[in-house]
């Protein structure tokens, strides 16, 4: 495999509206992230991942983008993103930015312009559809609820958008459309950002006839991805959109992929790939619900070790994924990976060990490293996000009461990773001097950095030493290139794996259930590297009490 500047890294993602307030209106913003940079390299962080801060009206949290080249004022100015790149440059890290190309914001120019004249040139930077009967052209369901089509004012289109009707789908069939993208893409490169988290970008590949599907729902419709599944040739696309773009600048690309079909994998990230690498998120996908959150399964152990396993293997075929416990999209992982007797600092550092040392992009999700919980839930007015409250109607239309519905949405919302960074146990957790824009989670005063950073055995300095393990001289290459190798995959609780490169064998296990276990080594112990307990002498057998993780190099 040929050798990457981005394949040793750890990368960060930040959610800047709720990651550090400097201004105290209550949103946080580029000075807060500039303020807070000196504890991402402490932490160990190369690669910082920024959502969304182009100019838009935050129908979707920015992935809304009303002008492509613009910084939302909420979030500051291009002269502060500028000075971010540079004091990032001068601790060596590298910045990425979200990169929303399947759709844009309803006030955009080039929509505003459509909507003037549908048949002026703009209309088919889009997809305006003719409907049938009145009706709509297909019977899709967008990603957020309701039809994916929506009427066109004072004439008989409708245009597409498979997220909110304020986010009309781009028409990359049209070269002009590709063009303006790479063009904007190739401005960013060119000001030293280092690459992009490339965002639903499986959705630009549309089939144009955009046929009717069997309804999947008492809705009649059925859902977008359907046709995305169903239709051909995004990589062509992804193909020139890399050639046009990052190849020139050797830039790292992240790409957000739910729909790949079997066996194009190596197409993706392989050598030659469309991407540096895509996230794993065959963990997350074992909560999906056949209907939406309100009938997602329960999480297995046994069925989460195995869906794991068997990703790392196949992965490590043809290239890197990047791995994550949380992120933006997701609840946060303590609360969603762990059972109730392990959602504690013990088993959040079990878990974040697990994740940080598999092969592939470890990616950190703000405030994971101190431990950070769902948050409780009140009501459904205290959420903010536009999915949350689609899936709490969809719950309700379901036949759950209200209280079983808000439940659902406080395990499963995105706002849950959404509530302020807990900094500190002051006021609105030290995120902000004024208002914040989401209730800050309660637990704030007994999880917080400031608290964490005077602590040795912390959550935060824990995660320190791992991600210093990770990097060290001597164990960087095994932990980067390794194979992944499952160990002791017939017990009840036990995940483990070694990572080995030919000169050295590495163990990482660890115990999820609530008995202690004593395992034989089929490798003698050289030396203990990490443990969550503080153990500091193996014997011939693995002995691990309950949430103890270990990582020990073998002989």
């Amino acid at each position: 495999m040929e050798k990457k500047w981005w394949h040793d890294k750890v990368a960060y993602q930040i959610y800047p509206k709720s990651f550090c307030d400097g201004n105290g209106d209550g949103i946080g913003d580029l000075q807060g992230i500039i303020s807070r940079l000196d504890y991402l390299k402490e932490l160990g962080v190369d690669i910082v991942w920024l959502s969304p801060i182009y100019k838009s009206p935050f129908v979707d949290q920015g992935y809304d983008i009303a002008d492509y080249y613009a910084i939302a004022e909420e979030f500051g100015t291009m002269e502060e993103f500028d000075e971010l790149l540079a004091e990032a440059k001068k601790r060596d890290m590298y910045i990425i930015m979200d990169l929303v190309i399947n759709h844009c914001s309803d006030q955009h120019e080039w929509f505003q312009k459509a909507l003037a004249n549908p048949k002026s040139e703009y209309a088919d930077y889009f997809y305006f559809r003719e409907g049938k009967n009145g009706n709509p052209p297909s019977n899709y369901r967008s990603y957020f609820g309701g039809s994916c089509w929506e009427p066109v004012p004072r004439t008989d289109l409708f245009y597409f958008h498979m997220f909110a009707k304020e986010q009309p789908d781009l028409n990359w069939e049209n070269p002009k459309v590709r063009q303006e993208l790479y063009n904007m893409i190739n401005w960013w490169l060119d000001k030293g950002l280092a690459g992009f988290r490339i965002d639903a970008i499986i959705n630009i590949k549309k089939n144009l006839a955009f046929p009717d599907f069997e309804p999947d729902g008492a809705d009649g419709l059925a859902g977008c991805w359907k046709m995305v599944d169903s239709v051909d040739g995004v990589g062509e696309l992804l193909e020139d959109l890399k050639k046009n773009t990052f190849q020139k600048y050797d830039a790292f690309t992240v790409g957000e992929v739910f729909n790949m079909k079997e066996g194009e994998r190596s197409e993706f990230i392989g050598e030659d790939g469309h991407f540096s690498t895509i996230f794993d998120f065959s963990a997350h996908c074992l909560s999906d619900g056949a209907h939406g959150w309100y009938d997602a399964p329960p999480l297995d152990f046994k069925t989460w070790r195995e869906t794991v396993t068997n990703s790392q293997l196949e992965v490590q075929k043809c290239g890197f994924e990047a791995n994550i416990i949380e992120n933006h999209d997701e609840p946060r992982g303590v609360s969603r990976f762990l059972p109730e007797y392990a959602q504690n600092p013990a088993g959040t550092k079990m878990l974040g060990t697990i994740s940080l040392l598999l092969r592939g992009i470890p990616f950190i999700y703000q405030g994971q490293e101190i431990g950070m919980q769902n948050a409780v839930w009140n009501s459904i007015e205290e959420f903010d996000d536009i999915s949350t409250k689609d899936q709490y109607h969809t719950a309700r239309e379901a036949g759950l009461t209200d209280e079983e519905a808000l439940e659902v949405c406080s395990r499963m919302s995105r706002d849950n990773a959404r509530t302020p960074m807990q900094w500190s146990s002051e006021k609105n957790a030290g995120f902000t001097s004024g208002t914040p824009w989401l209730k800050v989670n309660a637990n704030y005063q007994a999880i917080n950095v400031k608290q964490q950073e005077k602590a040795p055995d912390s959550v935060l300095n824990y995660y320190r030493r791992l991600v210093a393990v990770r990097k060290s001289p001597e164990y960087k290459n095994v932990f980067t290139y390794g194979t992944f190798e499952p160990e002791y995959e017939e017990t009840d609780t036990v995940m483990a794996f070694y990572r080995h490169d030919g000169e050295k064998r590495m163990l990482v296990a660890a115990n999820f259930g609530r008995e202690a276990v004593e395992l034989e080594l089929p490798y003698p112990v050289k030396n203990i590297i990490l443990s969550n307990m503080g153990r500091i002498h193996m014997e011939d057998t693995l002995k691990l009490d309950s949430l103890e993780v270990i990582v020990l190099e073998c002989r």
